[in-house]
């Protein structure tokens, strides 16, 4: 079966709820990967990696589209063990809340690899991703000095996502950056739930309850293209500079048109990749690294051009 083909039935599989494993995991391992929903580019690149990981690795591997709901990651976790899968790779949206299902696959013996979102100390085999507290510190390290080469001063807004725990974490660690900074004046944080429409009203909101508004750092994919189409509509790119995370078409073309300034692009390709090779190399008896990260990258005019053919 093709790779697209595969994609297409997991893909359908997460839209109608957990079903019953493919029958070819009577002879290969199966694993499964809990995600966050399936509207994120961000997400969809990690899928593909994930996918093309496993068909390297020769095993299967099942997909579950939480929606953006975290009783039903738990709710998946649960199934999962109850089919006897050999591993689970979970991206959490709530990561204490996860813990318990966590708890339970590996009393079962299922290892578990978390991606992205940072869970507590348990019993997962790995966490893979960025460090999402030095990104988000980086980041905020280059918009001061991107400041600093404009004028020094700026009233800045977040678009966040409050319930997310690794957003909330890049929030925090760009503003303690940002407020040691007597130029920048703090607008405030608006709630974009990690939800595009959502977060496009909140930023228009930022905004309008704004005027003076100069500056938005947004946490993450719906987050920035919430705000990028909230500055558009507003028609305020030549107000407003935008600094946020996960690159996409229309991040890039806020690229070109001089309003967003920076991105952080991360590897979810590769991050969905590591998690299925680690995976697969539990499964053989081997061990992992308890920490694996995935390096980042801050997009900006001067570096954009290789990444343009992957968000046509």
């Amino acid at each position: 079966m093709t790779l697209d083909r595969r994609m297409m039935i997991v893909a359908a599989l997460g839209a109608l709820g957990l079903g019953a494993l493919p029958a070819a995991a009577q002879d290969k391992p199966t694993f499964a990967l809990v995600q966050i929903n399936q509207q994120a580019l961000f997400f969809t690149q990690m899928n593909a990696g994930a996918m093309k990981a496993a068909e390297k690795d020769g095993v299967n591997l099942v997909i579950f589209n939480a929606n953006n709901d975290p009783a039903a990651q738990n709710n998946a976790i649960e199934t999962y063990i109850q089919q006897k899968v050999k591993g689970i790779v979970a991206v959490a949206i709530d990561t204490n809340g996860i813990m318990p299902a966590v708890n339970a696959a590996a009393a079962a013996g299922i290892p578990v690899v978390a991606v992205d979102a940072v869970l507590p100390p348990g019993p997962q085999k790995a966490q893979i991703g960025v460090d999402n507290a030095l990104a988000g510190k980086t980041i905020g390290e280059f918009f001061v000095k991107y400041l600093a080469a404009h004028g020094g001063k700026a009233k800045l807004g977040i678009v966040g996502a409050l319930n997310s725990t690794i957003q909330n974490i890049r929030q925090k660690s760009f503003e303690d950056v940002v407020k040691a900074n007597s130029g920048i004046t703090m607008a405030g944080v608006v709630d974009g739930r990690n939800i595009q429409d959502n977060a496009m009203s909140a930023a228009e909101n930022l905004i309008t309850g704004n005027p003076d508004l100069t500056a938005i750092y947004a946490t993450g994919e719906p987050a920035l293209l919430g705000a990028v189409a909230a500055v558009e509509s507003q028609g305020k790119q030549k107000d407003l500079k935008i600094v946020g995370w996960d690159l996409t078409a229309q991040a890039i073309k806020g690229i070109d048109a001089g309003y967003v300034i920076g991105v952080v692009q991360q590897d979810p390709a590769g991050e969905g990749a590591a998690a299925v090779d680690a995976l697969a190399t539990l499964a053989k008896g081997g061990s992992v690294e308890k920490s694996i990260a995935i390096p980042v990258t801050i997009v900006t005019k001067d570096n954009v051009d290789p990444y343009r053919a992957i968000f046509k």
